[in-house]
């Protein structure tokens, strides 16, 4: 393991999470002492993994107006949908980070979409803010997989700088399985963004053939 400093866990109580679709699962939400960027981030246990598999997690940022309000402007809330009955059904961990824009926060996030609105894609509207592309640390998801026991895992995640961060901070990305692909007539620009700027891996020909140059 990396000298990553040591975190606890606080408290775990188990919650019934009901879904907008019908889909219903149990969880178990835990909460941390120690965590170094002091943020109140949420670790989700779901499912009970067979015994000797690797667990399966994602990392989830924040999104107020994917995951809550249902936006169409990104795929936050479809992807949270779709990591919490992936992760039931195998057993594993969702860490609910709150790290709102990729890590600027709500009020800049929302002043990046004004400027998508002029042209801009979602990378340079951050830069044209004076604000990093991705501000994103994933230190503390580390504490929190290491304050559960789990330093080996399978990271439902399309983006490689996850697994990267995870892998130098002493976490075992074992396999980085690929989410759903939700597109919408809004987020389409977007998605295409995250494939061009920091190599998600979303199909890049499927999202042009919906009209995206």
């Amino acid at each position: 393991m990396s000298d990553l400093p040591a975190a606890t866990q606080r408290s775990r109580v188990r919650v019934p999470l009901r879904f907008g679709d019908g889909y219903r699962t149990d969880a178990e939400l835990v909460t941390f002492h120690g965590l170094t960027d002091g943020q109140e981030h949420l670790a989700v246990v779901l499912g009970d993994p067979a015994p000797g598999s690797v667990p399966l997690v994602r990392l989830h940022s924040e999104c107020l107006t994917g995951d809550v309000f249902g936006s169409a402007r990104c795929d936050c809330g479809p992807q949270l949908r779709e990591a919490v009955e992936r992760i039931a059904e195998r057993g594993g961990v969702l860490l609910y980070l709150r790290q709102e824009g990729r890590g600027i926060g709500l009020y800049n996030k929302l002043d990046a979409y004004a400027l998508q609105d002029q042209g801009l894609d979602t990378y340079a509207a951050n830069t044209a803010l004076g604000l990093p592309e991705d501000a994103r640390d994933y230190t503390a998801a580390a504490q929190m997989l290491t304050a559960l026991g789990l330093d080996e895992i399978d990271l439902l995640s399309n983006n490689p700088d996850k697994a990267g961060q995870l892998r130098d901070l002493g976490i075992q990305v074992h396999d980085r399985v690929p989410t759903g692909v939700f597109t919408t007539a809004h987020n389409v620009r977007y998605l295409r963004a995250k494939v061009l700027q920091t190599q998600h891996t979303l199909p890049l020909g499927e999202l042009t053939e919906l009209g995206v140059g």
